[in-house]
């Protein structure tokens, strides 16, 4: 298989230079040294390992995405942004006709499947870029369509903590309250009790101070009315580099589609996990 050349955008975000990393250690990709980054940035480069990586603003990317194309021919590019740019980031690959990974939350999952189904590139699409965490998910997806209203007359709460600079509720925290809402739990998204401080993290929560700039820990607690029963599932991720695996995988599976001319088809980390058609 050819080198994938992949471009990384979001740099210098921390999500971002760590994919931007692993791209550049594994063999089966070649990095775009450029890449779209926010209207809030400065600098106009950033290195990551030995590679500088040119950093384009968004009133210049529209001109600068042609000459990138002409130079390096085609590739796909990984989104890792602030949630407010998600769609205007999506129209834009859709536009020059370039397919993506977008591993962002947030967002209308809607309006960006119909953008892309009328576009003429095809995306990898998800809220959560960590296979085995979207492997779990299936798991209590699989529970919700098949034993519906199992933990009826059961209370749930869900707890999320995350980087301070996170700025909306967990995607995959969301996921989750519809499975339990199916399972007999009525929840709604507004009740998810959502962590941001520093000090309560590492003070209440135990989360290692090495990792409170870069973590996402989720607990999903069920008690039986009479409090006699407890349920607990938890998945709690230090560090970034379970995101970018995923990522890579995603990258990969993109590419094979695209080699047998996918157009305009939005693919999850469901169809990652199992390389379907």
């Amino acid at each position: 298989m050819p080198s994938i050349k992949v471009m990384v955008n979001g740099i210098p975000g921390n999500v971002a230079q760590v994919v931007a990393g692993h791209v550049l250690n594994d063999k089966r990709f070649q990095l775009v040294a450029h890449s779209l980054t926010g209207p809030e940035i400065t600098a106009d480069e950033q290195a990551v390992a030995e590679t500088t990586v040119g950093l384009i603003r968004p009133d210049a990317r529209d001109e600068a995405i042609e000459s990138i194309k002409a130079s390096e021919g085609n590739f796909i590019s990984v989104d890792f942004t602030h949630p407010s740019a998600v769609f205007a980031n999506a129209e834009f690959y859709c536009r020059h006709g370039l397919p993506f990974v977008m591993g962002t939350t947030g967002g209308d999952y809607n309006r960006l499947e119909k953008l892309v189904v009328a576009s003429t590139v095809s995306a990898v699409i998800a809220p959560n870029m960590a296979k085995q965490i979207v492997g779990f998910q299936a798991m209590m997806e699989y529970a919700a369509t098949n034993f519906a209203g199992l933990f009826e007359g059961y209370t749930l709460q869900i707890r999320e903590s995350h980087q301070q600079g996170k700025a909306d509720t967990s995607g995959t925290a969301k996921a989750m309250v519809r499975y339990f809402n199916a399972l007999g739990t009525p929840f709604s998204e507004d009740r998810i009790i959502k962590e941001r401080d520093p000090k309560t993290q590492q003070e209440q929560w135990g989360i290692p101070q090495e990792y409170i700039g870069g973590h996402a820990w989720h607990t999903y607690t069920l008690d039986s009315l009479d409090k006699t029963v407890r349920f607990q599932f938890s998945h709690n991720v230090n560090g970034r580099e379970i995101y970018a695996f995923g990522t890579l995988d995603a990258v990969a599976f993109l590419y094979q589609k695209l080699s047998a001319d996918s157009r305009g088809k939005v693919y999850s980390m469901i169809d990652v996990l199992k390389k379907s058609d």
